[in-house]
């Protein structure tokens, strides 16, 4: 019997090799893996849908869940988690020495809806009393100018958005002082720990008391299907999350073996024994209910921020089928 034909743009991730390299086969599915920066999938898949499945930032994802109808369904597979404390960026000169001085000042965003900023924005507010509506944001490109929003939003009042010129980058108008802060995924160019410096220079123990209080891992990026090619083929969500699962699930594997290092990474066995110290043997988890909290976190920020109009359940996210974990 024939395969399904499916396009999957993604990353190369170590967790999601096995799929890339086909030596992870989903049930009755025949992968073409497109390997491609996230922006660029991101655009192409938010803007044109151009892939039957595709890495996805969360947040984008959750905007086109209040459009009718839905362009996507996601299953609950997070191949980018990533704890931002580390992702805030100020000029040395303006006069920020701890979160409560962001208050009144002109913070940078690539895009005001990417999910970075959206857990930065919930953190300075829940932990920091930055209020969400407290600063003026401005959008950009970080490297290259031009960058505008994938996604049309429509933001309450409170909240202040405003592009920056068109031949003007963030980076460059952070190290001048155009701007005093920036939030974003990649670190900037500018960046030199000098004139340009991270909020928490020392963001490993931050973020580490963070996990400890919360014991949330932010969740990046999930996985998307387009709506129409799930709707004519229900089973593929299962045997599509199967498949994640288990090409992660060697990753694991491949993380723990000490005869021979397989990432580059000097002390990295180490660094695996304090994550499963910490944040338990499934350090990375993939699946719903051990992920509920985390998104309700996120789903509550992405709507105090004006970018869901409504409280979204989690339950509203993905796949009815890959809900429950079934069990052999």
């Amino acid at each position: 019997m024939s395969k399904l034909k499916l396009t999957l743009g993604c990353w190369n991730y170590d967790r999601t090799r096995g799929l890339q390299d086909g030596s992870v086969q989903p049930d009755g599915i025949d992968i073409n893996f497109l390997d491609m920066p996230v922006e660029e999938t991101f655009f192409r898949m938010a803007r044109y849908r151009e892939f039957d499945v595709s890495e996805m930032s969360l947040s984008s994802y959750t905007v086109s869940c209040h459009r009718d109808p839905k362009p996507f369904v996601a299953i609950p597979v997070f191949p980018s988690r990533f704890f931002r404390h580390s992702s805030i960026y100020i000029n040395a000169k303006s006069g920020i020495r701890e979160p409560k001085d962001l208050v009144g000042k002109r913070i940078g965003v690539p895009e005001f809806q990417m999910t970075a900023p959206v857990w930065i924005r919930g953190i300075l507010a829940d932990h920091y009393g930055v209020p969400m509506d407290s600063v003026t944001y401005h959008t950009g490109g970080e490297e290259e100018p031009g960058r505008i929003e994938k996604i049309k939003l429509d933001l309450p009042k409170n909240i202040k958005v405003t592009p920056i010129p068109e031949d003007k980058t963030l980076a460059q108008m952070l190290r001048d002082g155009e701007i005093d802060a920036f939030h974003t995924a990649r670190k900037p160019s500018t960046y030199d720990g000098v004139n340009v410096k991270r909020l928490f220079e020392d963001y490993r123990p931050v973020e580490l008391d963070y996990f400890r209080k919360t014991r949330i891992f932010p969740i990046m990026h999930t996985v998307a299907i387009r709506r129409e090619v799930y709707e004519a083929n229900r089973w593929i969500a299962q045997s599509l999350f199967k498949a994640f699962v288990e090409s992660q699930r060697r990753t694991y594997h491949d993380l723990q073996e000490t005869a021979a290092l397989k990432a580059m990474v000097p002390w990295l066995s180490h660094d695996i024994e304090e994550a499963r110290r910490e944040m338990g043997e499934d350090y990375w988890p993939y699946g719903f209910d051990n992920n509920y909290k985390v998104l309700e976190t996120f789903l509550r920020y992405h709507h105090e921020c004006g970018l869901s109009p409504r409280l979204l359940k989690p339950e509203e996210l993905f796949a009815p089928e890959t809900l429950e974990a079934f069990k052999i």
